[in-house]
């Protein structure tokens, strides 16, 4: 028999709390919206009332309609007001004690047939559903933040909740306009498993100085599309809240130890760094609450003068490789006003790389992006060659063959003995260690690597890597060629993944584990993660669009290195690759693309 809630209870008015009340009364259900003192009641209809006003403001909420969606509320304190209604969502903290006290007196107050819902992020839902006489009656409702804007809802089923009660809240999320996904109870559910694994990953790049907090945020961002950075993410979160989420995954999860909290988390929480909540975190706030960075002690200084004064003259750029990354990258350098020296094996391929540069040019063109007297300069600037000797008088020469470290080297080796002192010798490897590249020279503090993204005309991320032997010259050459060509230079040391990769693939990885397991479909998980942390693509389509093989050879170089058990490729990944399902170059990857 279908239940209709007509009726809901939110306990814990918070901002997630709050949340959650506006998008139930914004479907015109009633709520008894509860708290424990009057203050805490009044916070949560404060916040509420700005929000509806800013929704007015913005033209997205009739003001007739939000007096309607207010008058749904009743605001309460104690828990016996909660005694009529038809279902109760609670938000406050994440504390198991806390949550089974609160739930032992909701099954005393609310009437037998209420069902109780948890809005827990990585607590047990099957524990705090113990400390009730009707455990059937008890499931996760996993609302992402901030309710009313975010689409996913995750419905955290135990091994004793009703099949009719999973069944009454998958509707009641569809009447809700929400994007549901039911699964087991597991630590971390979907989102914040992969999520969370991450977040503590890139704070290890921060504790180790890899690179800087701004460096892996806009690496982040520019590389992969993503809303936010993953520092800046864990200062909206909280470091307080992020080191409980991640302690409670390791503990239940069976100790993995990519969900172990960094160190630095727990001193910076013990520090009152607790993000923007506290008025800084990894970064510092305007004031408390407030999302506006102001620079401190770590921001780093103008480096435009720095740069001119260490850095290299440019003027002519040679390019040895033939493929689709030399093809944009001779693009990019052309059209920033750069002599180019483009090398190939041979006057055919030079004459196809020719073509595939025109016809990019010709797009832009065609765009609107470039006039044509424009491409026509561009393409006056490439000089197309067959012979490494014509790099002779170069001021920078780019790299971008095919990726096997002894093809690589030779290369270098031959560059040594032909390119003039001085030239800045840059390798666009995404693997490979750009040290045993530099060893392959007798100039190794003048070899950098310079990690374009594909498309490289259209990408604005560039991942410096510098070696142990890189110079500062050199390191300060690259980030102002970056400049110039109007591209965002990170730098970063010369590790298995660079910044990237190095955090992009293991959380890959980790999604085909959760499907390995059949935790979750991978519809359900490329759901969870777009509309539950805004990602422009699911980890399987994404994995689809890289290739099987690529991610497997990625996730491979960064278990060899590193050693952490956590990063060794999932052997789903691996079976499919063995089996030829590479994804949309074959037409089957995790998804079977002949079929659309």
């Amino acid at each position: 028999m279908t239940r209709e809630f007509a009726s809901v209870g939110v306990v814990g008015l918070g901002t997630m709390g709050a949340g959650i009340v506006e998008v139930f009364a914004r479907n015109g259900i009633d709520v008894v919206a509860v708290e424990v003192t009057e203050a805490a009641l009044e916070r949560g209809r404060a916040t509420l009332t700005g929000s509806t006003d800013r929704a007015v403001a913005k033209g997205k909420l009739a003001a007739a309609d939000r007096d309607a969606l207010l008058a749904r509320v009743s605001w309460q304190v104690g828990l016996a007001a909660l005694h009529a209604v038809d279902l109760v969502i609670e938000a406050i903290p994440e504390q198991l004690d806390l949550k089974q006290r609160i739930f032992a007196e909701l099954d005393r107050v609310c009437k037998p047939e209420a069902v109780l819902a948890t809005n827990t992020s990585s607590l047990s839902v099957t524990e705090i559903s113990v400390a009730t006489t009707r455990p059937n009656q008890v499931i996760g409702i996993h609302f992402f933040n901030p309710a009313p804007v975010m689409k996913l809802v995750e419905i955290v089923r135990t091994v004793v909740t009703s099949a009719e009660v999973v069944a009454d809240v998958e509707r009641l999320c569809a009447r809700l306009g929400k994007v549901d996904v039911t699964i087991s109870d597991r630590a971390g559910f979907i989102a914040n498993a992969l999520l969370f694994g991450y977040l503590n990953h890139a704070v290890s790049l921060v504790e180790a100085r890899y690179a800087s907090r701004e460096d892996i945020d806009a690496a982040m961002k520019l590389g992969c599309g993503l809303p936010m950075g993953p520092l800046a993410l864990m200062d909206l979160i909280g470091l307080d809240t992020a080191y409980e989420i991640l302690d409670t995954m390791y503990r239940r999860g069976g100790r993995d130890r990519r969900h172990a909290p960094v160190p630095l988390i727990k001193q910076m929480v013990t520090a009152g760094l607790l993000g923007r909540k506290s008025g800084r975190g990894f970064y510092t706030y305007e004031r408390p609450g407030s999302p506006v960075v102001v620079p401190d002690d770590q921001t780093p200084v103008s480096e435009e003068s720095t740069l001119e004064a260490r850095a290299r003259g440019t003027a002519k750029v040679g390019v040895v490789g033939s493929g689709t990354m030399a093809t944009g990258i001779i693009e990019v350098f052309a059209k920033a006003g750069y002599e180019v020296v483009s090398v190939t094996r041979g006057a055919e391929k030079s004459a196809k790389l020719f073509e595939a540069v025109k016809t990019s040019l010709n797009k832009g063109v065609v765009r609107g992006k470039l006039g044509e007297a424009d491409r026509d300069a561009a393409l006056g600037r490439i000089t197309w060659s067959a012979t490494l000797e014509h790099l002779a008088d170069v001021d920078l020469v780019v790299e971008a063959v095919i990726e096997e470290l002894s093809v690589k080297k030779a290369l270098f080796a031959s560059l040594d003995e032909i390119c003039k002192p001085g030239v800045v010798l840059a390798t666009t490897t995404s693997s490979l260690p750009v040290i045993d590249v530099a060893m392959a020279t007798q100039r190794p503090a003048d070899v950098v690597g310079l990690h374009f993204f594909n498309p490289a005309p259209v990408m604005s991320l560039v991942e410096i890597v510098q070696t142990i032997r890189t110079s500062a010259e050199t390191t300060a050459t690259a980030k102002a060629v970056c400049g110039e060509l109007g591209k965002t230079g990170v730098v970063c040391g010369d590790r298995s993944g660079f910044i990237v990769n190095a955090l992009l693939f293991p959380y890959l990885n980790d999604a085909v584990k959760m499907l390995e397991a059949s935790y979750s479909t991978a519809d359900d998980i490329d759901h969870a993660m777009k509309l539950g942390c805004g990602y422009p693509m699911g980890p399987f389509e994404l994995l689809d669009v890289v290739g099987l093989d690529v991610s497997l050879a990625i996730q491979r170089e960064l278990y060899l290195e590193l050693r952490e058990p956590g990063f060794s490729p999932a052997p789903l990944l691996e079976h499919l690759v063995t089996a030829g399902y590479l994804g949309r170059k074959t037409g089957r990857g995790f998804r079977d693309h002949t079929r659309r």
